[in-house]
């Protein structure tokens, strides 16, 4: 778990975490506690890579299928 938090970080994890750290910051500021929330939950998508789908939740696999190659006859139409 410490190599996947302190490996692999890139631009928008970086982003991801430096704007829930603000936000979190403003909600302190503010006494504001969804914004607090939300800048935690942020600040989590960030620190442990995490998206909407998860870690690699968007992945689709590559079909793997073999193409037809016959020789496709087109008619011109006028």
């Amino acid at each position: 778990m410490k190599d996947y938090i302190l490996n692999n970080w890139t631009l928008p994890r970086i982003l991801r975490v430096i704007i829930g750290i603000v936000i979190i910051g403003m909600a302190i500021s503010g006494a504001d506690i969804a914004s607090g929330i939300i800048g935690t939950i942020l600040t989590g998508m960030g620190v442990f890579n995490i998206g909407c789908c998860g870690a690699g939740g968007c992945y689709t696999p590559v079909k793997n299928s073999k193409k037809d190659s016959r020789d496709i006859s087109y008619k011109e139409v006028v």
